[in-house]
């Protein structure tokens, strides 16, 4: 029965899209999951549809229907965090970012947003007639919930995933299925660590212990630092993060992941959303050790800090003497998004023997080679805070590293231009002086 259900809502991508009505909000993809016979599709009744939104995130993937329209005239792309492609577009006013704390991305859709399709693509059917997630679970259920119609694409390669709950879609609730045969998934490499990030790795390493439960964002320091946990004498690691990244294999293949210490889903290695290389696509596939959850779970603050000695290790554009946090943009131009930098800033400072880690390098050079600190008096203008001053614990270069908490305003300023590259450090104490947060004769 289940299996006449799945072979009745069987469709081509184009006949389901037309599901897709003018005026219409599209729930589409997120990081390694993209639906991509559908995306060509809806791209194909371009001429037909005006005022279509689109919303995913963290594209990996061309986005058909974007590269169809260059003005615009029948849709528009609204970005939960950007992707590299994704800030192209938004550059030429092609991608939109939606400000999120992504932990509350499920209540947005569910409280504040129209969602009228669902297009996302899924792991081949169980015999009880559930399409697993897969890769990303993050805030699909939420989405199901709302829309008026559900379209899911099945890659025979996305692998199946073991979770929580709200990581799956039954055949009941799905309207039309498009099979998409052995399509792959997209490979995000691990960005390569510089030496300035196995310096920056070094300061916070220390600073983990038996048992702790990690979160690691994403980037070459992030990286570094999960090849240094696989190579330490630590042991019996627990993970609670949003991604799963390369990292985590590399720590849980030589044996530092046990999740015996966890308060929460002991013994299992927590995400949300997982992109990385064929090796952790691999490593997801049919492994009990892992939980896929959606995304209010894995990134509440409250739920991720009753974890004991949660360590949060996240990375930064720029921060400003009073601790001030920027992650997102360039002055007003768009680099990502918040994602779920604050969510795990604060929840790991309120776990039990918690720490929350921004790491940055000292300085960036600019186009014109031109070196700039990272570290400055004020935020460059029009740059967005991702982390309050209040919110934030550790602050790591690969000068050093610096706890913030209960600092006052010329405890913060010294701190911080102590880390900073020694070429900028008499700048810093200049303006300094003028801000009036300098004591120093």
């Amino acid at each position: 029965m289940i299996r006449d259900e799945y072979l009745k809502k069987c469709v081509t991508a184009d006949v389901a899209v037309k599901v897709i009505r003018s005026g219409d909000w599209v729930e589409y993809a997120w990081a390694a999951s993209s639906p991509l016979l559908l995306g060509e599709a809806i791209a194909r009744r371009k001429d037909e549809l005006h005022n279509v939104n689109l919303r995913g995130g963290v594209m990996l993937t061309p986005l058909p229907f974007v590269e169809c329209d260059p003005e615009r005239e029948h849709f528009t792309w609204n970005s939960w965090h950007m992707g590299g492609g994704e800030r192209k577009l938004a550059q030429k006013g092609l991608a939109y970012y939606i400000p999120i704390k992504y932990s509350e991305v499920p209540r947005y859709i569910r409280e504040n947003l129209q969602t009228d399709v669902v297009a996302i693509q899924v792991a081949p059917m169980d015999e009880h007639g559930y399409f697993s997630f897969g890769v990303s679970v993050s805030h699909y259920a939420a989405a199901i919930e709302k829309a008026r119609a559900v379209i899911v694409e099945v890659n025979e390669d996305m692998p199946r995933a073991h979770g929580g709950y709200d990581n799956t879609v039954h055949i009941s609730k799905v309207d039309y299925v498009v099979e998409g045969g052995h399509r792959g998934l997209p490979v995000l490499p691990s960005a390569p660590a510089s030496e300035i990030d196995k310096q920056i790795a070094e300061y916070v390493l220390p600073e983990i212990h038996d048992g702790a439960c990690i979160q690691l964002g994403i980037g070459g320091m992030p990286n570094a630092l999960g090849k240094m946990i696989a190579q330490s004498d630590l042991k019996d690691l627990g993970i609670h993060t949003e991604m799963l990244v390369d990292g985590f294999v590399d720590m849980a293949e030589a044996g530092k992941v046990t999740g015996l210490n966890k308060k929460l889903d002991r013994g299992r290695m927590v995400y949300a959303f997982a992109a990385g290389t064929q090796k952790l696509y691999d490593f997801i596939r049919d492994n009990p050790s892992l939980a896929a959850y959606p995304v209010d779970y894995t990134n509440h603050p409250f739920i991720a800090s009753q974890n004991d000695q949660l360590i949060s290790i996240n990375s930064a554009l720029e921060i400003d003497l009073s601790g001030q946090v920027c992650s997102e943009t360039a002055g007003p131009n768009i680099i990502s998004g918040a994602g779920g930098q604050l969510d795990f800033v604060e929840g790991a400072y309120n776990s039990k023997g918690g720490k929350s880690f921004i790491c940055l390098p000292s300085t960036f050079t600019d186009k014109q080679g031109k070196v700039h600190s990272r570290i400055k008096a004020v935020m460059t203008l029009g740059s967005v805070i991702t982390d309050t001053r209040t919110t934030v614990q550790f602050v790591v270069t690969e000068y050093g590293k610096v706890n913030l908490k209960g600092l006052s305003s010329w405890q913060r300023a010294e701190a911080l231009i102590s880390i900073a590259h020694p070429d900028f450090q008499q700048e810093l104490i200049d303006e300094a002086k003028k801000m009036k947060i300098w004591v120093k004769k």
